[in-house]
C-alpha cells in the first residue's frame, strides 16, 4: 500500500492481535494478508518448524524428507477434493499460479497440441505477480506499467458464463489450454460472489471444448469460505486447483498445485516434468502445512469460519445504511465492504482516489487492520478475512471501528 509514511513495527503477534512497538494493540481483522486462519502465535506450529529444521534444512526439492511425504499424504487424504492426487508443492500464491499455467501449457505440449497455449481469466481477477499470473489476471493497477511485455490472455465477464462460450469461440478453442478463476473474487473486487449456477456451468463449458479448470484458492481454500474449499460450496472439481496462504496459516512461505492423473498423464507419457523452484516443498514449510492443518482440523476451524462468517456478516450488515457503502457481502471468514461516491445512483469513486487505502489507514490508526480492496476499474472496497479464532467482543471493535474510519474518510 504506497504511503509516505514509516511502516508499523510489529513485535510480536498472538490470537487476533499484533502488538506494535510502542504498546499499540491491532486487530488483525484482515489476517495479514487474508493468510492467517489459525491465529498467531501458536507455539505448536514454531516447535514443528524448529524440529524440522534441526533434522534437516535445504534438501533439494525433488528428493523424499518426512515433512514433504506426511503433507502430501494429509492433503490426500484429508483435505483435498477427490480426484486431485498429484501434489506439487511450491513457496507461494504466486508460483503455485505460475506453476498451474506451465502444468496445463505442458498437458497439451506432450499431447502434440502445441497451439493450445491461452489460459482465459476473468476481466476482474487477481492471480498473483509474476508476468505470467499478473498476464492471466485482470488487476488492473497490479498490471499496470507491465501490459507491453504481458502475454495476451484472452478475458471473459466476471459472471457470465455464455460470455466464456463466446470468447472461446472468438478465440478458437483449439488455441486454448485452461480457463483459471477465484471461486470468491478477493483482492480485485472485495469478496465477490458469483451467480449460483456459474462454476457448474463453467465446469460444463470447459468439458465440453476439452479445456482444463484451474481454480485459484489460494486466497479461499484451507477454510477461509467455511468450507475446505471454495469450489466446494458449487460441488465442482477442477483439473487443478492452487493453493496458498492458508495451507500454512501464514506460518511459512508454502504454497501448492493439486492436478488429476489426467492431467499429468500425458506429460509422463512423453518423459516430462516441471522444473521446480529452489525452496519448493522445503520441509520446515511443510512442518508448518501439517500443524496448520492438525489445528484446523482439532479445533474444527473450518467450521467455525462458517458459523463466525455468519455472525460476522450479520454484525456488519448495519454498515449498508452508510451513505458511503453499497454492500457487504461475503461467505464465512471472507467479507467485502464495498464503497461508493454516491449510493443514491451507485457512482464508484475515481480510480485515482484511493479511498480503500485510506479507509484502511484511518481503521489502522484507531486500532484494526483490514486489507484494501479494488483494481482501480471496478468500486473500492475492504476485504475483512480474520483468523478463524476471532472472538464477539472482536467483530464487535472492527464493526464499530470501520464503521467510524468511513465517516472519517468518507464523511456521513
Amino acid at each position: 500500500m504506497p504511503t509516505t509514511e514509516a511502516p508499523p513495527v510489529v513485535e510480536r503477534a498472538e490470537g487476533c492481535t499484533l502488538f506494535f512497538s510502542g504498546g499499540r494493540e491491532v486487530i488483525d481483522a484482515g489476517g495479514g494478508a487474508v493468510a492467517v486462519n489459525i491465529g498467531h502465535g501458536r507455539a505448536e506450529v514454531a516447535a514443528a518448524v524448529a524440529h524440522a529444521t534441526q533434522r534437516v534444512s535445504y534438501v533439494i526439492p525433488p528428493w523424499v524428507t518426512e515433512e514433504r511425504i506426511a503433507l502430501v499424504e494429509m492433503l490426500r487424504e484429508r483435505w483435498l477434493p477427490p480426484g486431485l492426487d498429484r501434489v506439487g508443492l511450491v513457496s507461494g500464491g504466486s508460483e503455485s499460479v505460475d506453476s498451474a499455467i506451465r502444468l496445463a501449457i505442458n498437458h497439451f505440449v506432450s499431447k502434440g497440441q502445441p497451439e493450445r497455449w491461452k489460459v482465459i481469466g476473468r476481466e476482474t481477477s487477481y492471480h498473483g505477480v509474476t508476468l505470467a499470473s499478473l498476464a492471466v489476471g485482470g488487476h488492473t493497477s497490479r498490471r499496470s506499467g507491465f501490459e507491453h511485455v504481458l502475454t495476451d490472455h484472452p478475458k471473459m465477464p466476471v459472471a457470465d458464463a455464455e460470455g466464456l462460450e463466446k470468447v472461446i469461440e472468438s478465440e478458437g478453442a483449439d488455441t486454448i489450454a485452461a480457463v483459471i478463476a477465484e471461486p470468491v473474487i478477493g483482492a480485485s473486487a472485495g469478496a465477490v460472489l458469483p451467480p449460483d449456477d456459474w462454476w457448474p456451468d463453467v465446469r460444463a463449458i470447459c468439458d465440453t471444448h476439452g479445456i482444463l479448470l484451474i481454480a485459484d484458492e489460494v486466497m479461499t481454500g484451507f477454510g477461509r469460505t467455511g468450507r475446505k474449499f471454495g469450489v466446494d460450496h458449487w460441488g465442482v472439481v477442477p483439473d487443478i486447483m492452487v493453493g496458498g496462504k492458508g495451507l500454512s496459516g501464514g506460518y511459512a512461505p508454502l504454497g501448492g498445485v493439486y492436478a488429476s492423473d489426467e492431467v499429468v498423464a500425458p506429460i509422463a507419457a512423453v518423459g516430462g516434468g516441471m522444473m521446480f523452484y529452489t525452496y519448493s516443498a522445503h520441509s520446515a514449510a511443510c512442518a508448518a502445512g501439517i500443524a496448520a492443518l492438525t489445528i484446523l482440523e482439532d479445533e474444527n476451524l473450518v467450521e467455525a469460519s462458517a458459523t463466525k462468517g455468519e455472525d460476522f456478516l450479520r454484525r456488519l450488515r448495519p454498515l449498508e445504511d452508510h451513505p458511503h457503502v453499497r454492500e457487504v457481502r461475503g461467505l464465512g471468514l471472507m467479507i467485502g465492504i464495498e464503497l461508493v461516491r454516491d449510493k443514491a445512483d451507485g457512482e464508484p469513486y475515481g480510480p485515482t482516489d484511493g479511498m480503500a487505502g485510506q479507509v484502511v489507514a484511518e481503521a489502522l490508526r484507531r486500532g484494526v487492520w483490514v486489507y484494501p480492496a479494488g483494481d482501480g476499474s471496478v468500486p473500492d472496497a475492504l476485504l475483512i478475512g480474520p483468523p478463524f479464532t476471532i472472538t464477539e467482543a472482536e467483530m464487535d471493535t472492527v464493526v464499530a471501528v470501520l464503521g467510524e474510519a468511513i465517516s472519517a474518510v468518507c464523511g456521513d
